[in-house]
């Protein structure tokens, strides 16, 4: 007997002593490993963000500047910052070393405060007592180079991992991107002959100027140098067929483009730019680029204009002349813009003038994403209509609607084949994919279309303010494609919360019930005053301090109905409340005894058919023995 205690005593103790072994051997083999088992892959890095990662020569330091005491006391913050922190430190152990990520909760008026805001990451108050809450990324190379996120903006929550990845990547930078920019149109200022007066540059392209290094482009070129980034056409006329030659190869190499096309281009200098409020008949302002969109998938119809009744804004042509709606002059909205873009998520206006319309060609080999769009009360305008155009509401006349939503702005990317396959350039097809942004308006990039003058004041000279996002668009469509492909790759993700689906449907049809028993009240109350107000004009001496019968048990009749469609509404409120418990519960048993009791069977089978396996190989065993 003692030694059958002993044995056992000995077995679990060899048991115990397996299990931890076995556990620390397996936290040694299987470090590192991670299974993501969400629905949208939220823990799963894309291979762009690696690759950035892979690709850092130094160490980057991260601060991650979280308020978490604070966050506590509110839920969806709390959330949403454990999710960031949980991204980061994923990151981090990924990196082998070249992310050095430290988590800082800034107390008030500390050093960590002051090194925060020297960082660049903001704090904004929150609550009641206004409570300074710090939710930001910095981040600092060897170079004393410093880049940083001021705010994690949760309704950005889908571009989480593109604006670290982007912080990240603009560490490991050593220059500014490279852009070149080739325009028909005068963007970069200089002597105006009409007015004798010397012509201040575009706000957008002078801007570019400050965030890159913009390398200006002639018509003459018959090569791009390996060193642009990204090619900025705008307005292309009448480009050389050497010209065109060099823009299809650096296509075919990989380069990034970022087209402006328009069919009737208001800036361009042969028709008198902005100052003139209609086109000269017979001038042809169309962009001509049809050779180079057409191999990379893309039709554009240079003699058609998109008019629309919901988007056409009111404007004036001339000073005194009274506002007019004009359906050829566009100010889209958030609506109209693809939030799943990281060019164009967050923005809310865009105005647009005489635009065109971009679609795929058939069978083509790029994918076509729509950027901006109008909306489904467009329809196409020949660009003569426009020619001598006096008042803007004739552009109605006869104008129908089609009901389609036409594509203004579009992200092309792919594959694609050379436009000039007879032509001087080494490659014929794509060695990198074609990274391509085109916009079917250049107008947009005019000052008057989103800027106003701000006079100088006491406080300050002249400046611009803008009234809508079109410089944040180009800005934001530049950034995104001077990165490098690894970045370009990254694109947003499903949003980290999830919503309670079920409750939120009980929550819909409990209020439904609520919403018809609150109008059963209502109408049943506005009938009993109606009721009661004639009766009352019914009395004889027309007082109304003494109740008759009639008049009271009208009163009483209404109190008890009154009753008793409120103890309808607690009950419908008392089912709800009910419905969202039972549902609690439902999850609760399937989580803490459905899934183990099943995991626990499932144990329970594997041991009992080795047991029969075991004993089965015993009997075979036994039974060949002479």
């Amino acid at each position: 007997m003692k030694q059958r205690i002993l044995l056992g005593r000995g077995a679990l103790l060899a048991l115990g002593i397996l299990f931890i072994g076995v556990t620390v051997l397996s936290t040694w083999l299987l470090r590192g490993l991670r299974f993501d088992l969400t629905e949208n892959r939220l823990y799963t890095i894309a291979p762009g963000t690696e690759h950035i990662i892979r690709g850092l020569d130094e160490p980057v330091n991260l601060y991650f500047y979280w308020s978490a005491k604070t966050a506590s006391e509110y839920p969806a913050l709390n959330t949403y910052g454990t999710r960031v922190r949980e991204f980061l430190q994923e990151l981090a152990a990924r990196s082998k070393g070249k992310l050095r990520l430290s988590i800082i909760d800034p107390e008030p008026f500390s050093e960590d405060e002051d090194r925060a805001a020297e960082r660049g990451v903001r704090g904004v108050p929150i609550g009641a007592n206004g409570e300074t809450f710090y939710f930001g990324l910095a981040g600092t190379n060897s170079t004393d180079g410093h880049e940083a996120i001021a705010f994690f903006d949760p309704a950005k929550e889908p571009f989480l991992e593109y604006d670290v990845a982007k912080l990240i990547q603009e560490l490991g930078r050593t220059k500014k991107p490279v852009v070149g920019w080739l325009s028909s149109l005068p963007m970069s200022g200089g002597y105006d002959p009409a007015s004798g007066q010397p012509r201040d540059p575009w706000y957008v392209y002078a801007q570019a100027g400050q965030l890159f290094t913009v390398r200006d482009l002639t018509p003459a070129l018959t090569k791009i140098d390996p060193d642009i980034d990204v090619l900025v056409l705008v307005h292309p006329k009448s480009l050389p067929e050497a010209a065109q030659e060099a823009i299809d190869q650096f296509a075919l190499r990989g380069g990034r483009l970022l087209v402006f096309v328009d069919p009737l281009a208001e800036q361009d200098p042969g028709a008198g730019g902005a100052d003139t409020p209609f086109a000269a008949a017979g001038l042809d302002r169309s962009s001509q680029l049809a050779t180079l969109l057409s191999a990379w998938g893309v039709e554009f119809k240079p003699k058609e204009v998109v008019g629309d009744l919901r988007y056409g804004m009111t404007v004036a042509m001339r000073a005194g002349d009274a506002p007019t709606r004009h359906i050829g002059i566009l100010g889209l909205d958030a609506k109209s813009l693809d939030a799943g873009d990281v060019v164009t998520n967050g923005l809310d206006s865009v105005n647009l003038a005489t635009a065109g319309h971009i679609e795929p060609v058939k069978g083509a080999t790029t994918t076509f994403t729509p950027l901006l769009q109008s909306s489904n009360e467009a329809g196409i305008l020949p660009a003569e209509r426009f020619a001598m155009l006096l008042d803007p509401a004739t552009l109605q006349d006869g104008f129908k609607p089609t009901g389609q939503r036409y594509t203004l702005a579009a992200r092309v990317t792919g594959n694609v084949k050379s436009a000039f396959p007879k032509g001087p350039g080494p490659l014929r097809e794509s060695a990198k994919p074609l990274n391509l942004i085109i916009f079917a308006d250049t107008d947009m990039l005019a000052d008057y279309l989103w800027l106003r003058d701000v006079p100088a004041s006491f406080f300050g000279p002249r400046a611009k303010q803008a009234w809508a996002h079109n410089g944040d668009l180009v800005w934001n469509a530049l950034d995104n494609l001077a990165g490098s492909n690894d970045l370009i790759s990254v694109r947003g993700r499903a949003s980290f919360t999830r919503p309670f689906e079920r409750v939120e449907a009980l929550r819909r049809d409990a209020e439904g019930r609520l919403r018809v028993k609150e109008q059963e009240l209502e109408q049943q109350l506005s009938a009993t005053e109606s009721k009661l107000g004639a009766l009352q004009s019914q009395r004889a001496d027309q007082s109304g301090l003494i109740l008759t019968p009639e008049q009271t048990k009208e009163i009483e009749r209404f109190e008890a109905q009154k009753l008793r469609i409120r103890k309808e509404l607690r009950e419908v409120r008392l089912g709800l409340d009910q419905d969202i418990r039972r549902l609690g519960n439902e999850i609760k048993i399937l989580n803490i005894v459905v899934v183990p009791a099943l995991f626990a069977l499932l144990a329970l089978a594997v041991a009992v058919w080795r047991r029969k396996r075991q004993a089965a190989i015993l009997l075979v065993q036994r039974s060949s023995r002479p």
